[in-house]
């Protein structure tokens, strides 16, 4: 993983374990098939193209509602 996706992804979901969760789940669907929402450079791994997604802004996470999981 580059330190710099890491980074700015960071800035985007400042809670660690939220941003675990999101880039686990979305690299398991890039690696079931799913397309990429940003240009991938070079030798980007999925979780480098998962990290990316989070720091465009491409993936967002919905706060709960009344106790109800959160939806990414």
């Amino acid at each position: 993983m580059n330190s710099i996706f890491i980074e700015e992804a960071s800035k985007v979901a400042t809670d660690p374990q939220v941003l675990i969760n999101m880039v686990s789940k979305r690299v398991r669907q890039l690696s079931a098939g799913s397309r990429p929402m940003v240009s991938v450079e070079g030798r980007m791994g999925l979780a480098d193209i998962a990290l990316a997604e989070i720091a465009q802004g491409r993936l967002v996470v919905s706060k709960p509602e009344n106790g109800e999981e959160p939806q990414e």
